[in-house]
């Protein structure tokens, strides 16, 4: 028998309890002041979340992979984090997985009674290859889903690393995973509806966990995410206004660099750095390992 009394998830929050009797302007605001205090309760655990964080970026180093694996909210925010990592970094769309209960389907149809199951969980890791390389992170508002729970027990067996990201405190989850996060978001606006500030607080989570990666992996330079990919209009304007900014320089010159470096953001950007040729630049990035800071330093040492 599922206790609910028990998880901060299911609290009914006292300030919401007339929220059926609220115009809409009152409504709104209640939800909003709710909201206001989820990145507050995110703080209390960031060194968890470095902590987890610095694991992943291991694993990674190490040529594996982080995967999420989730239920219901928790596994579509997963796969919806690891979907973005592609398109905003250039990476291969496997270095961040997202598994979600019930497969894809259940990302745009519940699927009742997916989450109940440890053995379903074991075997859709095993469909993905899973080695001691990689990180399996483990998402559940609850701390409780039996999917996921199956999905981090089987990850220690085989020797990968796992973490765990859950809304409750003293979370099952965490009792598994090696490295824990447990932001404790308190009792949604409407009770036990956790897509809401339990959600919120898992999508801040998510993306300090692939932003961070991906800023360590050279993803980025300053705070310009130099690995965007140009694959529609929208992206090679935004592809040009890096280098633009990278660099300081005019449009023209933004232009040139870019159309002369192959729509290489990278390339260009060490272009107008270094006054190298593409293929130099190229080569001296590929020598380090695509970071920009890294390869200019090589190149005055």
């Amino acid at each position: 028998m599922v206790n609910l009394e028990v998880l901060e998830t299911e609290k009914r929050n006292e300030n919401s309890l007339k929220i059926d009797e609220g115009d809409f302007l009152s409504i709104i605001e209640t939800i909003n002041n709710e909201d206001k205090n989820v990145a507050l309760a995110v703080e209390k655990e960031k060194l968890n979340i470095a902590r987890l964080t610095e694991e992943a970026f291991n694993q990674l180093k190490k040529g594996g992979r982080i995967i999420y694996i989730g239920a219901g909210t928790s596994g579509r925010l997963g796969v919806l984090d690891a979907s973005e990592c592609p398109p905003t970094y250039g990476v291969d769309p496997t270095l961040v997985m997202g598994i979600i209960a019930g497969g894809q389907n259940a990302m745009f149809k519940a699927k009742e009674g997916a989450e109940d199951s440890e053995e379903f969980a074991c075997e859709d890791l095993k469909n993905v290859n899973l080695s001691e390389n990689d990180m399996v992170i483990g998402i559940a508002a609850s701390g409780r889903t039996p999917y996921v729970i199956g999905g981090l027990k089987y990850a220690n067996s085989v020797g990968a690393s796992t973490g765990s990201i859950a809304c409750v405190s003293n979370s099952k989850i965490g009792d598994v995973a090696k490295f824990k996060v447990e932001v404790i978001t308190g009792g949604e606006v409407v009770q036990g509806s956790t897509r809401m500030k339990a959600g919120t607080a898992q999508k801040m989570v998510l993306n300090m966990i692939s932003t961070t990666c991906m800023i360590k992996l050279g993803k980025v330079y300053g705070n310009l995410m130099v690995d965007v990919q140009p694959t529609n209009e929208k992206l090679v304007v935004r592809a040009k206004r890096i280098v633009k900014q990278a660099l300081n320089v005019d449009d023209e010159t933004s232009v040139k660099l870019f159309e002369a470096s192959g729509g290489n953001v990278k390339v260009a950007i060490i272009m107008g750095l270094l006054k190298l040729s593409k293929d130099d630049a190229f080569k001296l990035l590929e020598k380090n390992d695509g970071i920009i800071s890294k390869s200019v330093s090589d190149y005055n040492r």
